[in-house]
């Protein structure tokens, strides 16, 4: 079957016999839900959709964590041709009325009761909002809200009185060329804009990307990064359209305790997941006994080693090879093990992936195939895989995709997957997307001689200093995290002098090393004030400058006592810092690294 839509996804996955279609754990335990289940409880809560008044082009707010609910209800709002607009759980409920009253939604669907709450404050503020159902109902539900169960319900009686018919007819009489949902983008500035990804836009990725991911029957994959966002979001449509089978987690930082009882061939992550993981292993030695450490460190270099055959899929020599099975023997089956044990490869987006961190774990045995793309772009425009990869780079192109790089450097992609533009704003649309069909993308990059492509920067965070030096954020945070005791550090410089940082410890890390300087402070805040502490950072920054150009050493640093978080408004969604409210936020401190500024040479 030719996919050409989301319907067509939807009934392919329908069509591939498995153990199961998906799974959640519920009071401990891990719940299959059957193929013919998915079949029925989509099917039914379609027509409970239609029958509610749901018409063809209407928009349907969803605002859940990642459970099978979500895709039950995204599956049947397209089978009803209505448009799903998905909405972050994380964010609050003013950020969600925008978003409602922008994409003029009828319905909005919720998870829990806390979502629930966040409906019921702003409804009155929605004037097109005329339905609100929930997932996990409340014994006593509020007036004007459904339980999904009472629309299941409604579904059953509306197919026994008049036939599945309507529902088919919906299904296939979607185009190609139809809206299928309006993304929010979680902008680091601003109100998000709701990018309009068509059926054809995200099918045609979904195809192309799994040509080259290769995906199979019956593998247990993993969803925890927000269906909200387009990468996680395509991703399952893979795993759908594949017939793998989806262990929904509904809490990320949940996702280390349940790998080993999922135990899952495939899953997508971000860099950030990949960074804590690459810290907490590293932790974890730093407690183990001489003996054990000299093994690690032993097995670290074996790995290192061996990365470039890997990669190139290069025979190893006879004494590597031999030296590797012990490595993989003695500590990499351990890290594995963590993950299940059955992981194939993984699958890294949503932001960059440092050549040094995919190094260490592809030398630990773990593939990780990074891929590049936006929301605007259904995501994928590139990827690496399997048989042709480059750490360091985000692969080639994937099929029917163009790419090109500006004299400026910023690099255009056009092709099916290209959005029909921002809803409500074709002046937005305008600045992105040109007359002869290029998305300008605002990331800089480079394509090599192999047809490999490589982020540099994004446009708009290039700092600009004092004496009109371009210098590209990102590779140097790349850089500091490479430190076991960095955690999030954002670059600070534009129209200044010099380079300064903001920096957020490892604090389990940190605390082990200070423990070990007879460092004893009873708070965060004590920690990173301590001098000695101070010199940790220092040190480690003096490390870094020693290979750095003049213009990109980075001269002054603070350390604070907590992470950026999505609450308070410094991180997107997606794990992006803000850096225009943390610049306004920690103003003061900033500030206080440039008090000497002019006497800068």
């Amino acid at each position: 079957m030719e996919i050409q839509t989301l319907n067509d996804i939807y009934a392919v996955t329908c069509e591939i016999d498995r153990p199961a279609a998906m799974r959640y754990r519920d009071n401990g335990k891990w719940i299959d839900i059957t193929v013919a289940q998915l079949r029925d409880t989509v099917r039914w809560f379609s027509m409970g959709l239609r029958a509610l008044g749901v018409k063809a082009g209407d928009r349907v707010a969803l605002l859940s964590e990642n459970r099978p609910e979500w895709a039950f209800s995204d599956f049947a709002i397209l089978c009803a041709a209505a448009v799903n607009v998905p909405v972050y759980p994380t964010l609050l409920s003013w950020q969600i009325e925008y978003i409602v009253n922008d994409a003029s939604a009828t319905v909005a669907i919720a998870s829990t009761h806390e979502q629930l709450s966040k409906l019921l404050d702003i409804r009155d503020h929605c004037p097109c909002l005329h339905q609100i159902i929930v997932f996990d109902a409340p014994d006593e539900v509020p007036e004007g809200v459904t339980s999904f169960a009472e629309v299941v319900e409604l579904g059953k009686r509306e197919e026994k009185a008049h036939g599945r018919g309507r529902f088919d007819e919906l299904r296939k009489q979607a185009q190609p060329g139809d809206l299928a949902t309006i993304i929010y983008t979680s902008g680091t500035t601003g109100n998000p804009k709701g990018a309009m990804l068509t059926h054809r836009n995200i099918a045609s990725n979904v195809v192309a990307t799994t040509d080259v991911l290769r995906l199979e029957p019956g593998w247990v994959a993993v969803s925890f990064l927000p269906l909200s966002h387009s990468f996680e979001r395509t991703v399952d449509y893979s795993y759908f359209y594949k017939g793998a089978i989806i262990a929904y987690v509904d809490d990320a930082l949940k996702i280390g305790q349940f790998l080993p009882e999922i135990k899952p061939v495939v899953f997508a992550a971000a860099p950030r997941v990949f960074e804590k993981v690459r810290a907490r292993i590293l932790d974890n030695v730093q407690t183990q006994s001489a003996g054990k450490q000299k093994i690690f460190n032993w097995a670290l270099k074996v790995g290192e080693e061996r990365v470039p055959y890997v990669v190139e899929n290069r025979p190893m020599p006879l004494g590597l090879k031999m030296r590797s099975a012990l490595a993989d023997k003695l500590v990499f089956s351990k890290i594995l093990a963590r993950l299940g044990g059955e992981v194939k490869f993984l699958i890294s987006g949503a932001a960059p992936l440092s050549a040094d961190l995919a190094a260490f774990f592809v030398g630990a045995g773990l593939d990780i195939l990074e891929g590049y793309g936006l929301t605007e772009t259904s995501p994928v425009i590139s990827v690496n895989r399997m048989d042709k990869r480059r750490l360091g780079t985000v692969g080639p192109p994937i099929r029917d995709v163009e790419v090109k790089i500006e004299q400026d450097g910023e690099i255009l992609a056009r092709g099916p997957n290209i959005m029909k533009g921002y809803w409500n704003n074709p002046e937005a649309t305008a600045d992105v997307i040109d007359s002869e069909g290029w998305f300008h993308t605002g990331d800089i990059g480079e394509i090599d001689a192999d047809g490999f492509l490589k982020i540099t920067d994004r446009k708009k965070d290039i700092i600009i200093n004092a004496y009109g030096k371009n210098i590209a954020p990102q590779p140097l945070e790349a850089l500091l995290k490479s430190s076991p005791l960095v955690a999030t550090p954002l670059l600070i410089g534009d129209r200044r002098k010099y380079l300064s940082a903001l920096i957020v410890p490892n604090f389990d890390r940190l605390e082990h090393e200070a423990k070990e300087l007879g460092v004893n402070a009873s708070s965060h805040e004590e920690l990173v004030r301590d001098e000695r502490v101070r010199m940790l950072f220092q040190n480690e920054i003096d490390r870094f400058n020693r290979n750095l150009d003049r213009q990109e050493k980075i001269r002054r640093f603070t350390l604070l006592p907590r992470d950026f978080t999505i609450e308070d408004d410094e991180m997107t969604p997606t794990m992006k810092v803000k850096r225009r409210n943390v610049d306004k936020k920690y103003k003061v401190l900033i500030d206080a690294m440039y008090s000497d500024e002019e006497s800068f040479e």
